[in-house]
């Protein structure tokens, strides 16, 4: 992946063992630090060693101000290695025979608004799933919180717009979910759906993404997240034109990481 600028903000790869930390100590700030009652800590698991890490960073100050990993499958008879799996049942896209990449442990800075720093993160997404030929782009999707009922219109419009085709719908395995699909029959308030919409999954979705028809309920992140799938060839034109004009338009700031 080529290291990109937008504005004030730099996308990168991790370096070494310094920047994965760097990305796991941001990652406790977003995730853990207002449950566990630590200001300082680093959010670990055994998926971190197979991954790549992207960092986005402030160029005025040098702060990390976003970062997610990258787990790179080379088709679909490998998703048993994602962390994905994990949650859901994934034997329907085993059957995929593209190259896949899981993109996990997205998380921006709590102190940190600009809506920049996302449009980085998908120009240098887009540029690294076109450089290796990606044709599927896959993850868990996270709301803040494990009451299913704060999300009621968000999941709502899930049901309603959103749910995977059938041939690649992930099933239940997760002992703790949300079964919004069948239990939420109500019409969403689009504007309240789309205000509890996490940023990254109504990227997603503006791009033809879908999701799994459940939400897993994670007690240890504190989280709800759907199952959010990708299919590249899919996304709409003058979407795909826009994510490879955020990146592609600024021009390479640096060497591939």
């Amino acid at each position: 992946m080529t290291t990109f600028t937008r504005g004030r903000y730099r996308a990168r790869l991790a370096a070494g063992p310094a920047d994965v930390e760097a990305a796991q100590a941001l990652r406790w700030t977003a995730f853990r630090a207002p449950r566990e009652g630590a200001a300082s800590g680093r959010d670990t698991d055994a998926f971190d060693g197979a991954c790549d890490h992207v960092l986005v960073e402030d160029l005025r100050t040098g702060s990390l101000v976003c970062c997610f990993r990258l787990l790179h499958l080379p088709s679909g008879a490998e998703i048993e290695r994602s962390y994905s799996a994990q949650f859901y049942e994934l034997s329907a896209l085993k059957g995929f025979d593209g190259p896949m990449v899981e993109m996990g442990r997205f998380c921006i800075h709590p102190d940190w608004r600009d809506p920049d720093i996302l449009r980085v993160a998908w120009g240098a997404m887009t540029a690294h799933v076109d450089a290796a030929g990606v044709q599927m782009l896959f993850g868990c999707s996270s709301f803040h919180g494990t009451e299913a009922r704060d999300y009621y219109d968000a999941f709502a419009l899930l049901r309603q717009r959103h749910l995977a085709p059938t041939r690649w719908l992930p099933r239940v395995k997760a002992p703790s979910v949300f079964r919004f699909a069948s239990l939420l029959r109500r019409k969403p308030d689009l504007k309240r759906a789309t205000a509890r919409m996490p940023p990254l999954l109504r990227t997603y979705l503006l791009m033809g993404g879908w999701v799994s028809d459940h939400a897993v309920i994670d007690r240890d992140l504190g989280t709800l997240h759907v199952f959010t799938g990708l299919e590249v060839g899919a996304v709409p034109p003058g979407r795909a034109r826009l994510l490879r004009t955020i990146g592609a338009g600024q021009g390479p700031a640096g060497t591939p990481g």
